[in-house]
C-alpha cells in the first residue's frame, strides 16, 4: 500500500547489491528498482559517464555529462546493466591481470590463488534427492598447492544417504565483486557447473579407496571424494580435488545447467609427423594429503616414439625400475587427512595426486588432481636395494593412465618410487596434434 514515490526514495539509498536483492521480491519492486535515475546515478558514482561530440572543422573534442536525455532516451533498467558490465568488465580486467604470468615448471598462472581471491570465487555442492529437493552445501575448508585446491565441505545436516541421487560441484562468483568484504552468499551470484556425479548405489558404483576407525572413502571421478561414517553410512564430509588448469573458467564461464568447453588445442604446424613421436615433454607431479605434502617434483625432457605405441596409448617412462638413481623417495607417513567440526582423521595410504603434462612448447596437454590409494602387490620384490613390499597406485581416465609403483624400505620406514609411467590416449594425441597414430 505505500505509495511508489515513497518506495523509490527508498530504494534511492540502497548500493547497487541491495537494490537488485529489493528487485527479487515481487513484480512491482522489480519494475521499480530498475529505475534508470537510481542506476545512473549508481553508475555515475563509480564511472562519471560522460558524451563526447566532436566539431565538424576541428580536432578539438568537447566532453558533456549526460544529463536527462540519458533518463528518458533509454529503456527502464539500461543504466542498471550498463553498471554490471561494466563492473565485470573491470573484474575480467584483474584477474587476466593477475594470471598473465607463467610458472616455467608448471605451465601453469603463478598467481591462481590471487586471481581466485579477485573474483570472489568459492565453490558450492548440491546435493538432489530423489524427491527433487536440493540442498545446498555452502561451508567449506581450502587447501592450496602449486598446481590444485582441495575443498572440504562437512556438516551436521547432511541429508539420508538412501534419498540422495545427485551432487552437483559449481563453482560461484558474485555478479558484484566487491574487493573490501567478503562475498555474501545472499547477494546475487551466478553458478558455473563444474561436474555432476550420482549418488545412487554409491558403495557399489564407485571405488572404495581407503578407510580408518571412522570413515571409509568412496572416489569419484573427476576428482570427488565422499567420506561416509562407518557406523550409520551417511555422509561425513565431500572432498573435492581441483587442478588449476581451465579452473578459473570451468568455475566462472559455464552455467549453471552446462558445462564449459574448453577450445580445441592448435597444432605447431612443424611438429606434426606422427613418425616423430613425443618430444620434450615434462611433468610436474605433486603427492599429497591435505596439509602434507609427501612429493613434488619436475622431471623434464620426456619423450617416446610411434614404437611405443601399444593398445591405444603411448607410453612416457618417467622413473624406471632399472634406473635406481631416479628412485624418488617420499617424505612422511602418507595418508589423507580429514575433518568435521567435532572429529578428525586420517587414511592411511590415500592420497590426491596432481599431474601437470606439459609439450614441448610448455603448454599444458594433460591435467588432472584425484584422489588416489596405495595397494599391496602380491608380487615380490626384484630389486636388492629395498627387498620390501611392493605397493602399487593406478589413476585412468579418458584421457590417459598413470601406473605408479613403490617400495617400502622397513630400515628407514620409507617409501620410495621405482617406477612411473604415463600412458596417453592416441585419441588424445590425434585430436590435439591433428595426426593419426
Amino acid at each position: 500500500s505505500m505509495p511508489s514515490e515513497m518506495l523509490m526514495k527508498i530504494f534511492s539509498y540502497l548500493d547497487a547489491v541491495s537494490l537488485l536483492c529489493v528487485g527479487c521480491v515481487n513484480r512491482h519492486f522489480y519494475h521499480l528498482a530498475n529505475d534508470n535515475g537510481i542506476w545512473l546515478k549508481i553508475y555515475s558514482s563509480c564511472f562519471q559517464p560522460k558524451r563526447t561530440i566532436w566539431k565538424m572543422k576541428s580536432e578539438q573534442t568537447e566532453t558533456v555529462s549526460l544529463g536527462c536525455a540519458a533518463l528518458h532516451d533509454r529503456k527502464p533498467g539500461y543504466w542498471k546493466k550498463e553498471y554490471i558490465f561494466k563492473q565485470i568488465a573491470a573484474v575480467k580486467t584483474r584477474v587476466m591481470r593477475l594470471v598473465k604470468p607463467v610458472d616455467p615448471y608448471t605451465g601453469l598462472p603463478c598467481k591462481n590463488k590471487e586471481a581466485m581471491k579477485a573474483s570472489g570465487l568459492s565453490w558450492i555442492i548440491v546435493l538432489k534427492d530423489k524427491n527433487g529437493k536440493e540442498h545446498v552445501m555452502e561451508k567449506a575448508n581450502l587447501s592450496f598447492k602449486d598446481t590444485s585446491v582441495t575443498i572440504l565441505w562437512y556438516s551436521t545436516n547432511w541429508p539420508c544417504l538412501d534419498i540422495l541421487s545427485t551432487l552437483k560441484l559449481f563453482g560461484v562468483t558474485p555478479l558484484l565483486p566487491d574487493q573490501s568484504r567478503a562475498p555474501s552468499k545472499n547477494g546475487p551470484r551466478r553458478r558455473s557447473l563444474i561436474a555432476e556425479y550420482h549418488l545412487a548405489n554409491l558403495t557399489e558404483s564407485s571405488a572404495a579407496v581407503g578407510a580408518d576407525k571412522l570413515v571409509q572413502l568412496f572416489s569419484l571421478n573427476p576428482g570427488l571424494l565422499v567420506g561416509l561414517w562407518k557406523e550409520k553410512n551417511e555422509i561425513a564430509f565431500v572432498m573435492a580435488s581441483l587442478h588449476y588448469h581451465q579452473l578459473l573458467e570451468r568455475s566462472t564461464l559455464g552455467s549453471a545447467t552446462v558445462q564449459y568447453a574448453l577450445p580445441p588445442n592448435k597444432p605447431v604446424l612443424d611438429d606434426v609427423d606422427p613418425e616423430y613421436g613425443l618430444h620434450d615433454y615434462s611433468l610436474h607431479l605433486d603427492m599429497h594429503g591435505g596439509s602434507c605434502t609427501y612429493l613434488c617434483g619436475t622431471f623434464k625432457s620426456l619423450s617416446c616414439r610411434k614404437g611405443d605405441v601399444e593398445n591405444g596409448y603411448l607410453r612416457l617412462i618417467v622413473v624406471s625400475l632399472k634406473d635406481n638413481t631416479k628412485h624418488l623417495p617420499l617424505i612422511g607417513t602418507v595418508g589423507l587427512s580429514w575433518e568435521t567440526d567435532v572429529f578428525k582423521g586420517n587414511v592411511k595410504d590415500c592420497y590426491v595426486m596432481d599431474v601437470t603434462l606439459l609439450d614441448e612448447t610448455g603448454k599444458p596437454f594433460w591435467c588432472f588432481s584425484a584422489p588416489v590409494y596405495m595397494e599391496l602387490s602380491s608380487r615380490a620384490s626384484s630389486l636388492y636395494d629395498y627387498m620390501g613390499h611392493i605397493y602399487t597406485t593406478n589413476y585412468a581416465d579418458s584421457e590417459g593412465k598413470v601406473c605408479v609403483e613403490l617400495e617400502w624400505l622397513e630400515e628407514t620406514k620409507e617409501y620410495f618410487i621405482v617406477n612411473l609411467v604415463l600412458y596417453i590416449s592416441t585419441k588424445k594425441v590425434n585430436n590435439w596434434y591433428g595426426t593419426n597414430y
